[in-house]
């Protein structure tokens, strides 16, 4: 497994892709109120994206057919925009890739509509939470192994489960590159494999099941949903390892 150390200037190529991403994330956020339709929002996204004179990197990858996953409700990853309008209580999730000169960008976000249960700003916080601390607790040094299991002791502890079959990855020239970061450990050891190095760059994304973790995947072939049918929410951010800390790229 080759995992790229990217120099200096690749990081910043990597920065201004990423940061589009997060003004997009924010404009959703903004824009997240009751009556908004699931497209409604996917094409003002893409119309944000292009007018930063970057590419929406999701629209065609691996045949998905729109610029955000809407990931409404039950579904945690990977939905598709529909003519759904948004009601009050919802959970709606964004993820969003960019592409800018050649280089990718990619994070996520889950947002309550309007007054949400306290049981919803649980579930959102956890996916938030663990994300932050996973990347406070970055260094180099440390196994990609060390940090899947972090990550998923903190969900353990917060009373939910991480979503199976699905993980963070690495980033650069492609949407996703090597490693594979699940959002728990895989095997026993967490001191195995590679080492987190300066000049990595990677996504993190906890995706957050309440008891579940097994994933179905539903008709439309995209939209993930936890086999326990119950509300699920996931958080993602692009960061670069920079003199033995994760620095985050992908804020607006």
């Amino acid at each position: 497994m080759a995992i790229a150390l990217r120099k200096p200037q690749e990081i910043e190529k990597l920065r201004a892709a990423n940061k589009i991403v997060g003004g997009t994330l924010e404009l959703l956020r903004a824009n997240t109120k009751p009556g908004m339709s699931l497209k409604e929002l996917d094409a003002m996204a893409e119309d944000y994206i292009l007018a930063q004179g970057a590419k929406p990197s999701f629209k065609g990858l691996y045949g998905f057919p729109n610029s955000v996953c809407t990931s409404l409700n039950q579904v945690i990853i990977h939905g598709i925009p529909t003519d759904y309008k948004l009601q009050e209580g919802d959970v709606i999730g964004y993820d969003i890739g960019t592409e800018l000169d050649g280089w990718f960008g990619d994070a996520a976000i889950t947002v309550g509509v309007g007054q949400i249960t306290k049981e919803d700003e649980a579930l959102i916080a956890c996916s938030k939470d663990a994300l932050y601390y996973a990347i406070e607790n970055i260094k180099t040094g440390m196994r990609f192994k060390e940090l899947s299991y972090l990550i998923e002791q903190f969900i353990l502890d917060a009373g939910f489960v991480p979503l199976r079959n699905f993980c963070g990855h690495g980033i650069g020239k492609k949407p996703h590159e090597e490693p594979e970061i699940p959002n728990y450990l895989e095997g026993k050891n967490p001191k195995a494999g590679p080492k987190i190095k300066d000049g990595m760059v990677f996504c993190l994304e906890p995706m957050i099941c309440q008891k579940d973790a097994e994933p179905v995947i539903l008709e439309n072939g995209w939209d993930v949903v936890s086999a326990d049918n119950l509300r699920g929410s996931h958080y993602e951010h692009t960061v670069a390892i920079i003199n033995g800390k994760a620095e985050i790229l992908s804020l607006a």
